[in-house]
């Protein structure tokens, strides 16, 4: 009888854990979504881009650029000062002519001037040297036009049509406002890598360093795929 007592308790014990366990890997099944989620609005985001009709984004950038960050619904706006900030992924060139895995990136800014309301827009960072990049992976805080000079993105398919033919600048922007993607200046605003959105979306310890410029690829489910497979060169 003691030993049956003994099995009880085991069993109430380990019932108990799994019920208590049950909400901690649905809360992780719901992140994997809005994860998911979020990868799908920037594969959107950024065929929007590459196809809007009032201006597009020059050939020699999208050629020429060494990764790209989108950046979908970044929310701007406050009551009095202005702050922004937004969450989406990032990918860099592997060396062979495709894209890396994406890796989950968050934007935090703020911008002085008087403002009421808030609003949204999809934003797209195309980084221009590896060595900006390489900069947000390897630095606890990385401020755009602090660690990489930014600028507003040029439209145009042609070099000639640029506002900027040189493409001197590290970064270039683009957002849109009203159903339209334009340049944008974003100086001053944070980048940083999303570790835990990354463990959680890859099922475990990720490196960012790694898996942009170390040629470690974790196997992507579909939605990373398919955005990665939407990015120039494709």
């Amino acid at each position: 009888m003691k030993g049956s007592h003994g099995w009880r308790r085991i069993v109430s014990v380990t019932a108990a854990a799994a019920i208590l366990g049950a909400p901690a890997i649905a809360d992780a099944k719901d992140e994997q979504v809005k994860y998911a989620d979020r990868l799908t609005e920037s594969k959107a985001v950024f065929q929007e881009l590459m196809t809007a009709k009032d201006g597009s984004v020059p050939q020699e950038l999208m050629e020429n650029a060494k990764c790209v960050v989108v950046i979908p619904d970044m929310v701007k706006g406050a009551l009095g000062f202005g702050a922004r900030w937004g969450s989406g992924v990032m990918s860099c060139r592997d060396g062979q002519g495709g894209w890396t895995a994406p890796v989950f990136v968050s934007l935090k800014g703020g911008s002085w001037g008087f403002q009421i309301g808030a609003q949204k827009t999809d934003l797209v960072l195309f980084f221009m040297t590896e060595r900006g990049a390489r900069s947000l992976v390897t630095k606890s805080k990385f401020t755009l036009g602090g660690n990489a000079a930014v600028a507003a993105g040029p439209l145009g398919r042609s070099g000639e049509a640029a506002t900027d033919v040189a493409l001197k600048a590290e970064v270039y922007s683009y957002a849109k406002s009203k159903g339209l993607f334009a340049g944008i200046s974003l100086e001053g605003a944070n980048l940083s890598v999303s570790k835990k959105a990354n463990e959680t979306y890859y099922g475990g310890p990720i490196s960012a360093q790694a898996v942009l410029f170390g040629h470690h690829q974790p196997e992507m489910p579909q939605e990373a795929r398919d955005f990665v497979a939407a990015l120039p060169g494709h």
